[in-house]
């Protein structure tokens, strides 16, 4: 199967059968590690785990996100599966596929919160200790969320979201994908623009400078706490670099392509396989981000008996890290 990758003149294609194998595999991968994990950790860090630090409530927050996009893969795997053939109906197409983009950069902003928070904790532990039970967190929250629903909402509202392409084949409907060059100017790219800027530039910048910083302070500290909070910084590091940053580079690229900045057919297709991999990419962040709630809140400990892990959680007054930031 040829897809198009691109609506400007010169159009270029490329051969995409891969997709049809990639997506399933990565999604039913993440679906299988990433959903028992999230609900396990919001089971947790709701009933569980107390006082509700500033650290739990974004926490708490992040396994919503990664709980919400979890949700559409089923319908994504059957997509590709159905080799990009959407049978759901256009309502369905609006509401999983901006729920899916839509809380990649959720996560990403409670990631960004938790980055702060903890900044905060070891480079100004006055200030930390005052706000960290205070409301602040909650209206931070609130307003990542209805930030997040209002664009959901509007975009959602505009118009149908799934497409007819051409070739004979006037029943086969795509999904997400392959929108024509006006609906891309007057839908699409504004959106892409607002989400690049904001919702991946700004939190990167603050994640790959703040994280950094905070490393630095903690690993003048020789304590095992210290050196816990450091793996902690590092597997979000890790996250970042593995999950969003490819994936925000090169759709930053595809931005350039869809507008006709990028016309030479190679660079076309080098993008669009490219984007087609940092989107499963991104998405191994839902089954990434349990393994740091678990090893930054309890200990895991092998029960040969039972065969099979156990997760230890460890009664701990400081919240989600537990940098000493008083002692």
């Amino acid at each position: 199967m040829n897809t198009s990758v691109g609506d400007f003149p010169g159009n270029c294609s490329t051969p995409a059968d891969y997709q049809f194998y990639l997506f399933p595999a990565v999604y039913s991968l993440v679906m299988a590690l990433g959903l028992p994990g999230n609900v396990g950790a919001l089971y947790m860090f709701i009933f569980k785990i107390t006082p509700r630090t500033s650290s739990n409530v974004y926490v708490i927050n992040l396994a919503l996100a990664d709980t919400a996009i979890l949700c559409t893969l089923p319908f994504k795997i059957h997509y590709f599966l159905n080799r990009n053939d959407w049978v759901f109906g256009d309502m369905a197409c609006r509401i999983t596929g901006t729920v899916f983009f839509a809380n990649i950069y959720i996560s990403i902003a409670f990631m960004t919160c938790i980055c702060v928070d903890r900044y905060t904790a070891v480079a100004h532990p006055h200030i930390y200790l005052r706000l960290r039970n205070s409301c602040y967190t909650v209206v931070v929250s609130v307003a990542v969320w209805v930030v997040a629903g209002v664009a959901v909402l509007s975009f959602i509202r505009v118009g149908p979201l799934d497409s007819k392409p051409g070739g004979g084949r006037p029943q086969r409907r795509s999904c997400f994908e392959n929108f024509s060059k006006h609906e891309w100017d007057r839908r699409v790219a504004p959106y892409s623009l607002f989400s690049l800027v904001f919702g991946s530039l700004l939190p990167s910048v603050v994640i790959l400078v703040c994280y950094p910083l905070v490393a630095r302070r903690i690993a003048l500290i020789r304590t095992n706490t210290a050196r816990g909070a450091l793996r902690v910084i590092y597997t979000i590091l890790a996250i970042t670099l593995l999950c969003f940053l490819p994936y925000h580079v090169v759709h930053f690229l595809h931005l350039l392509r869809r507008q006709g900045a990028i016309h030479h057919c190679p660079y076309a297709n080098a993008i669009y396989n490219a984007r087609q991999v940092t989107l499963a990419l991104v998405s191994l962040n839902s089954c990434l981000d349990p393994l740091l709630y678990y090893f930054t809140t309890s200990r895991c400990k092998w029960s040969p008996s039972m065969a099979r892990f156990r997760w230890i959680w460890a009664r701990r007054n400081s919240g989600l890290y537990t940098i000493a930031v008083g002692q």
